[in-house]
């Protein structure tokens, strides 16, 4: 069976146009299998050999003297592109990454990025699309999708990059569908008219923080669905006891 392989990738950098000589801080890559997170990730800084804007130092307090002593772009890009081969990457707001990208493999003469990815992926561009209108930042979308980010003090590639997979998996979470035909209402009249819980279904108590997280989930749902979630219309019709 073919594997389903993506990579989240996120980059911080020096400023905000490589046409202008900015270049690539840090690199952080999460690995999804099937969509599920495997644990293996790529995190990689490196000495940008130049000065840091200030809006740029701002947004992730990584100065040129604390990338000082790092390797350089040129002697870590292939581990990169390793990690990232044959996978669909998954970018918010991907022509920012990808023209970094792209431009710190010009300079070493290396194809461009694109070319070692079976596809690139915006999940900005996906997020606009889910929700016209609002705000699709990755806070924002962390907030409406019930994922804690309050650790999130400033950006970083790598903790960016795990909380975008967390909120990929989450905004694409109908892909998981069991297949059940026909549309939203009538998958909900097959369960409610089969019983709740399913006979024979393990029931398994949530503590505190999980039980928090899961409101929160639904909570978010709810709101962009305009309606209650089919979880909160079962466990309303639930027999006491």
């Amino acid at each position: 069976m073919k594997h389903l392989r993506q990579v989240v990738l996120d980059t911080e950098t020096t400023g905000l146009q490589p046409e202008q000589g900015h270049r690539i801080i840090e690199i952080g890559c999460v690995e999804i299998v099937n969509r599920r997170l495997t644990g293996r990730h790529l995190h990689l800084y490196f000495n940008p050999e130049r000065d840091i804007d200030e809006g740029a130092l701002a947004v992730h307090g990584l100065s040129r003297e604390r990338l000082s002593t790092e390797p350089l772009f040129s002697e870590r890009f292939r581990e990169i592109l390793e990690f990232v081969q044959g996978a669909e990457i998954l970018i918010h707001n991907a022509p920012f990454d990808v023209g970094f990208l792209n431009a710190e493999l010009q300079r070493l003469k290396q194809p461009a990025f694109p070319s070692f990815t079976a596809a690139i992926t915006d999940t900005l561009a996906q997020a606009r699309e889910l929700h016209p209108g609002k705000r699709n930042g990755l806070d924002a979308l962390c907030e409406r999708y019930g994922i804690s980010n309050a650790h999130r003090k400033l950006h970083g590639a790598l903790l960016d990059a795990e909380l975008l997979a967390d909120v990929f998996l989450a905004m694409t979470r109908g892909q998981d569908s069991l297949g059940i035909a026909g549309d939203a209402q009538s998958r909900a009249e097959v369960f409610e008219e089969a019983g709740w819980p399913p006979q024979g279904l393990p029931l398994v108590a949530l503590s505190g923080e999980f039980d928090a997280a899961h409101l929160a989930y639904l909570k978010a749902m709810e709101k962009d669905a305009k309606g209650p979630a089919l979880w909160t219309r079962l466990e309303a019709a639930r027999p006491p006891g």
